[in-house]
C-alpha cells in the first residue's frame, strides 16, 4: 500500500521538560509543581494525604525527576539519535520555572534562555523541528504555593509576560507553539493543568472551570501575540482525546455517552477553535451550579485568539453507561468509564484500541475542519534487557504499527494531519506514576525506580523499526 501521508509529514518524537531534563536547581531554574512530587503510583495520593502539603520530609521519597535522564546535560546526545532515526519534529516543552523561577518575576532568567537556544541549535543541525509546549504540567511552585495557581486571574498576567518572552527570543528558531498541554484534562487533574488542589469536591468543578476560562484567556492571547511577533508561525490547542463508547445500544447510555464526549472531548476544542463558548456547556454549568467570572473583552480575546491547528494525545478510548454497578465503577481506563470486553488493556490497565485513534481523527476534522496532529501516542510497558543488551520490544511495534495505520486510514477518510510524535521516543519519567519502569521509548534509558543507573542510552528494536517507518513515510507497515 502506497503512503496516504502528505511529502512533508512531521514525523518525530515527543517528551516534556519535568519528565527527562532534570537539573532541577541548576541554571537558575525556580521549583515547580513536577519538583515536589515524589515517584511511585501513590505520588499524588501522598500530597493528598498531607494537605498538598509540599514542605514534607522528602528525605523519605525518591525524587526521579530531579534528575530525570538528565537531558539537560546529554541533549546532544539524545538529539544525534533522534537524527539517526530521521526524525522531521522534535516536540519538547519549555519549563516556565526555568525563564521565570518564580513565575511572577519582570525579568527573565537568561540561563534558563540560553539553554534552549543551545537545544533549538542542536535541532537546526540536523534539520528537526522544534514543536513547543509552552505550559506542560509545570506550573512553577510559587504560583501554586502564593497565587493558587490558575485559579487566579493574576497567572493570565504572568503567562502573557512569559510567552512574550519566548516567541520574541525564539522568532527565528521555532515556528510551531502548543499552548497548554492536555488543557481538557485538567477537571480530572486539577493539580497537573491548573496547579491547585480542589478543597473540596464540592468546589472541583467550579474551581476547574473558573481556572479552565483563565487559560482559555491566556490561550487566546498567546496566539495573538504568536502571530504579531512571528508572522507565518503556526500556533494550536493540545487536547487529550478518547471517543467516547455506549457500553450497548440502550439510547439512555448512547444519550449518556454523548454528553460525556461532548464535556470531555469538545467543550475545550470548540472554544479553541470556534472562539466561543458552545451552547451545550450552559444546561451542565446549570446543574452542576457553576458560575464562570469573566472581565470584560474577555469573549472578544477568545474569538479573537483561535488556534491555527488542534494536537492532542491519544492513548484510549473510554466505554460507559449512565448506571453502573459498584463492581463496574473504577473497571476502565484512566480516564473513567466501565471495561471494554473488546479490547485488551496494557500493563498499567490502559485499554488499546487503534481503531479508536481513526475515530477520533474523524470526528475532530469533521467538527473543526482544521489540521490536526497526534502529538501524543505510545505503549507504557515493562522492557527487558537481555544478555546481549538488545531490548526486543515487538509489543510496542505492534502497538505502534496498528496506530499508524489507524492515521493512514483517516488521512484516506478525507482528515488532514500534519504529523505524528510518539510519546517518550526516549526512556522518561512517566507523569502520571513518576516511575521509569514504565517505558515508552525507542531508546532505553538506564535509569531505575528508585534512582539508580547509569544514565546510558542504547537503541530498543523499535528504535530501527521506526527508523524505516519514517524513511518510507509510512508506506512499508
Amino acid at each position: 500500500m502506497t503512503s496516504k501521508f502528505s511529502e512533508g509529514f512531521l514525523w518525530g518524537g515527543a517528551t516534556a521538560a519535568n519528565q527527562l531534563e532534570g537539573a532541577y536547581q541548576e541554571g537558575g531554574k525556580g521549583l515547580n509543581l513536577a519538583d515536589v512530587l515524589p515517584g511511585g503510583k501513590g505520588r499524588l495520593k501522598l500530597l493528598t494525604d498531607t494537605g498538598f502539603n509540599f514542605e514534607i520530609d522528602h528525605s523519605k521519597y525518591v525524587y526521579p525527576n530531579h534528575e530525570g535522564i538528565d537531558f539537560y546535560h546529554r541533549y546532544k546526545e539524545d538529539i544525534a539519535l533522534f537524527a539517526e532515526m530521521g526524525f522531521k519534529t522534535f516536540r519538547l516543552s519549555i519549563a516556565w520555572s526555568r525563564i521565570f523561577p518564580n513565575g511572577d518575576e519582570l525579568e527573565p532568567n537568561e540561563e534558563g534562555l540560553a539553554f534552549y537556544d543551545r537545544v533549538f541549535d542542536e535541532l537546526a543541525k540536523y534539520n528537526i523541528e522544534p514543536l513547543v509546549t509552552i505550559a506542560h504540567y509545570e506550573t512553577p511552585l510559587h504560583l501554586i504555593k502564593e497565587y493558587g495557581g490558575w485559579r487566579n486571574r493574576k497567572l493570565v498576567e504572568f503567562f502573557e509576560r512569559y510567552v512574550t518572552v519566548l516567541f520574541n527570543r525564539y522568532k527565528d528558531k521555532v515556528k510551531y507553539w502548543l499552548t497548554f498541554n492536555e488543557i481538557n484534562g485538567a477537571t480530572h487533574m486539577p493539580l497537573f493543568g491548573l496547579g491547585f488542589s480542589p478543597e473540596s469536591e464540592e468546589t472541583r468543578l467550579q474551581d476547574s472551570f473558573q481556572g479552565l476560562h483563565h487559560q482559555f484567556v491566556a490561550s487566546a492571547k498567546a496566539v495573538q501575540l504568536g502571530h504579531e511577533i512571528i508572522p507565518g508561525s503556526q500556533i494550536g490547542c493540545m487536547l487529550i482525546y478518547a471517543p467516547v463508547y455506549s457500553f450497548d445500544s440502550n439510547p439512555e447510555n448512547i444519550m449518556y455517552a454523548q454528553q460525556e464526549a461532548r464535556i470531555f472531548n469538545n467543550f475545550c476544542g470548540d472554544v479553541h477553535v470556534r472562539g466561543e463558548y458552545p451552547s451545550f456547556i450552559n444546561r451542565y454549568f446549570k446543574e452542576n451550579d457553576i458560575t464562570i467570572k469573566m472581565e470584560d473583552g474577555d469573549l472578544e480575546i477568545i474569538k479573537e485568539g483561535t488556534v491555527d491547528f488542534i494536537s492532542f494525545s491519544y492513548y484510549m478510548s473510554r466505554t460507559d453507561k449512565k448506571n453502573k454497578t459498584p463492581e463496574e465503577i473504577g473497571q476502565g481506563n484512566l480516564i473513567g468509564g466501565v471495561k471494554n470486553p473488546f479490547l485488551d488493556a496494557s500493563d498499567w490497565g490502559w485499554e488499546i484500541d487503534p481503531v479508536g485513534l481513526r475515530i477520533a481523527l474523524n470526528e475532530l476534522y469533521g467538527r473543526y475542519q482544521v489540521p490536526l496532529f497526534v502529538v501524543e501516542n505510545g505503549l507504557g510497558a515493562y522492557d527487558k534487557v537481555e544478555e546481549d543488551g538488545s531490548i526486543n520490544d515487538d509489543y510496542r511495534i505492534d502497538y505502534l504499527r496498528e496506530h499508524i495505520r489507524a492515521m493512514r486510514e483517516a488521512v484516506e477518510d478525507g482528515v488532514e494531519l500534519m504529523g505524528y510524535t510518539a510519546w517518550g521516543c526516549i526512556d522518561l519519567v512517566s507523569a502520571s506514576s513518576g516511575e521509569m519502569s514504565k517505558r515508552y521509548g525507542f531508546i532505553y534509558v538506564d535509569k531505575h525506580d528508585d534512582g539508580s543507573g547509569s544514565l546510558e542510552r542504547s537503541r530498543k528494536k523499535s528504535f530501527h523499526w521506526y527508523k524505516n517507518v519514517i524513511s518510507t513515510n509510512g508506506e512499508e507497515l
